[in-house]
């Protein structure tokens, strides 16, 4: 990575810009000169209320109301014609956002313009003592600031109104009115073009914000085009600029992403903290990796292309085996790996307590939830902590209307018609009762990840050395800590145990098939397999052959990206989409025979396995309910005696 200073954009210089901002946004005239001006209607008011004062002169005798042109360009009045005349919380953070973001692009143009010597050329050039041999270099320095000015701004609005951000998306197009002539004139360009843009396409509060927040991103893209052949930008490329009050870094002609992510608290666990759980650790460890892959300027993952990507999992396991250390594990790690690339992360988890009693609104919670983590400007971690208590079981009479109203929102989310698998983001469901989810959703988790904690002699050591800590001095004897828990060995040893079934029912399945048709070397005999499985279990739909070949094509990405290429990003990160997925084709392992057998055999037994419990659980529950009424019976006929 190029190294840069970092300079302070000090509070006093941006604030010193606010009323310039506040001017631009006030009102100016333009004639457009590159793109063509639409048939958008000027900002209305409501009747009866009035244009309130913009300035106060402090000229006696000036008239304080400003003066309106046709054609004029007035964004102050455009957002607030949006609303009913009170400005709402979202017109407010938009308007807040474009005179902050207009103040520190203005602020970041005197320091270039300090820096660059363009000052003392603007200077001289108002005193009419600028050299003929100076000229050619003054065109180039104000067409510099103008472009920097124009990312600046962009920029800048941009990392600000991402927390505002919501889940509607708006296509901007490109921009057209990108001037160069100097950077007032650019200002008011790409603000005349904006301004057209809300006419068109706001039509309100959350259409507003996502009107700007796309233009930002369009602007940045056309503006950063153009810088890359543009001479005498050194002085601002060659820098960083930091906002102490925003936390924002302008590092030349990038985007500031890190906006949207927030601090995370939570207490993080360490892959070596995790004792046992092999195959879900490693499942885990390349997830974090894979969605570090992803793409934000073309906004899409290699691996979702390539289709080894797992955008749901189910985890689970009985109490106490270590999901909630896994969970910790790989936030930590999600974390880590984000700070270094500079991306925002952003972990959220679903629980109880968003469940409402008030009709709708716990289908709101789980909305914004999914909303929140599949935001395509950050890295997403979604996690549902005891699902079978936060989701109900369709035709369940003790599951309440909120819970039905989640279950349906996740269904729909998950793998409902207008689901996109971008890559950036993973779901994760847990649970210590499994059986207890519904059937839909929990077959709407691509991936199954097994939590059954330490199970060997030697995990049992491990973990008791490990939470032992070392404030004692008592031996280990005969043992190697932590060998058995090297990742790559322990994990192959899990997959060819499922060379066979594990679960009684499925393992009469595969025998009674392979005693008929032998060894599962073709395509043929793997589906015969499967359909002997839907016989046994009819619940076992296509949906779990998807889930399986899904699965299938992960282990045809059964390696972990280096970890050199999470430390130094240059090396896979910050290379170009196309290069990051020949990268991924290279590393790339056929499918084998074996993988598949393994998988249909994992995913079975785990679906044979959330039957037996349930089915197990159902007869205790009508067992209990015979002894109560037998048991009311006796005292029935004690007291009738």
């Amino acid at each position: 990575m190029s190294v840069r200073d970092t300079m302070e954009l000090r509070e006093e210089a941006i604030r010193g810009q606010y009323e310039a901002a506040l001017a631009l946004l006030s009102g100016f005239d333009h004639a457009p000169r590159l793109a063509k001006a639409g048939e958008a209607p000027a900002a209305e008011r409501s009747p009866g209320i009035g244009t309130r004062p913009r300035f106060r002169s402090t000229v006696p005798g000036m008239v304080t109301r400003p003066v309106a042109r046709p054609g004029g360009v007035r964004l102050l009045e455009r957002v607030e014609g949006l609303g009913d005349g009170l400005l709402s919380p979202g017109q407010a953070a938009a308007l807040n956002a474009l005179r902050r973001g207009l103040a520190i692009a203005l602020a970041t143009g005197e320091a270039f313009a300090a820096q660059s010597g363009l000052g003392e050329l603007k200077k001289a050039n108002l005193e009419a003592r600028l050299p003929d041999l100076k000229r050619a270099e003054f065109t180039e320095l104000l067409a510099a600031e103008a472009l920097l000015e124009m990312y600046v701004f962009a920029n800048a609005t941009a990392f600000l109104l991402a927390p505002h951000l919501g889940s509607v998306t708006v296509e901007i197009g490109a921009v057209e009115e990108v001037l160069t002539d100097n950077a007032p004139l650019a200002l008011q360009g790409v603000l005349w073009e904006l301004d057209q843009d809300i006419a068109a396409l706001a039509s309100d509060e959350p259409r507003l914000i996502a009107v700007i927040a796309a233009f930002c991103e369009a602007l940045m893209e056309k503006v950063a085009l153009r810088a890359q052949t543009a001479p005498r930008l050194e002085a601002f490329t060659s820098a960083s600029w930091k906002v102490e009050a925003d936390q924002l870094t302008l590092a030349g002609f990038k985007p500031a992403r890190a906006a949207k992510g927030g601090a995370l608290a939570m207490q993080f666990k360490k892959p070596t903290d995790v004792v046992g759980n092999h195959i879900a650790k490693y499942q885990s460890l390349r997830l974090a990796k894979m969605l570090m892959a992803y793409d934000f300027d073309r906004k899409l993952n290699p691996f979702a292309e390539l289709g080894g990507f797992i955008f749901t999992f189910m985890g689970d396991g009985k109490p106490g085996t270590g999901k909630t250390t896994l969970i910790q594990m790989m936030a930590g790690l999600l974390n880590d790996y984000c700070k270094v690339a500079g991306y925002p992360f952003r972990y959220q988890n679903f629980s109880i307590d968003q469940i409402d009693s008030y009709q709708g609104k716990s289908g709101q919670n789980a909305k914004a939830f999914i909303d929140a983590v599949l935001d395509p400007g950050v890295i997403g971690f979604g996690t549902i902590d005891d699902i079978d208590q936060v989701a109900g079981k369709r035709g369940d009479r003790q599951s309440s209307a909120g819970q039905q109203e989640v279950t349906a929102v996740f269904m729909g989310a998950f793998a409902g018609a207008n689901t996109v698998v971008r890559g950036n983001c993973t779901f994760g469901m847990f649970s210590n009762y499994p059986e207890n989810v519904d059937d839909a959703l929990r077959q709407r988790a691509g991936a199954r990840f097994l939590v059954d904690g330490p199970q060997s002699r030697e995990d049992y050591i491990d973990i008791l050395a490990l939470l032992l800590g070392k404030n004692h001095a008592i031996p280990v004897g005969d043992h190697q800590l932590f060998a058995a828990q090297e990742i790559r060995k322990a994990v192959t040893a899990s997959f060819e145990g499922y060379a066979r079934p594990h679960e009684a029912g499925l393992l009469k399945v595969w025998d009674r098939v392979e005693g008929e048709i032998g060894r599962l070397d073709t395509i043929a005999k793997l589906g015969t397999y499967l359909k002997a499985i839907q016989q046994a279990d009819e619940r076992f739909t296509g949906r779990a052959i998807k889930n399986i070949t899904d699965a299938v094509k992960v282990r045809a990405m059964d390696f972990e990206l280096p970890d050199d290429w999470m430390e130094e990003p240059d090396l896979f990160l910050f290379k170009p989409y196309d290069e990051k997925l020949a990268m991924i084709r290279g590393l790339m392992t056929p499918i084998t025979v074996e993988m598949v057998i393994q998988e249909i055999n994992r995913y079975a037994d785990s679906e044979f396995r959330y039957a037996d419990k349930s089915d197990e659980a159902a007869i205790e529950g009508m067992v209990r309910d015979y002894r109560r009424q037998e048991e009311a019976k006796r005292r029935w006929m004690e007291g009738k005696g």
